[in-house]
């Protein structure tokens, strides 16, 4: 089954843009397709590999950063741009 994703990171302090690059950097050597934007950042791939990079990612995120939001809109589906 072929997922879309759409992911926004919150991270809840005054430097958030260095754990946003680097979540987004990690994301894109995960192999998944990943479209960066500047409100959220898309991700593509089988339902298996994408809910493991974003479990992974998120965990990640929590040891290496502290506290942060995660939104995800999860679609079952090719929605990639064209």
């Amino acid at each position: 089954m072929y997922l879309s994703v759409q992911l926004s990171c919150y991270p809840l302090k005054d430097d958030y843009k260095d754990p946003i690059r680097k979540l987004i950097a990690r994301l894109e050597q995960s192999g998944l397709e990943v479209y960066p934007g500047r409100m959220s950042t898309e991700i593509f791939g089988d339902y298996d590999e994408v809910m493991k990079v974003l479990s992974d990612t998120m965990k990640w995120s929590f040891e290496t950063y502290g506290k942060a939001v995660f939104v995800a809109k999860i679609m079952e589906g090719d929605r990639r741009p064209k």
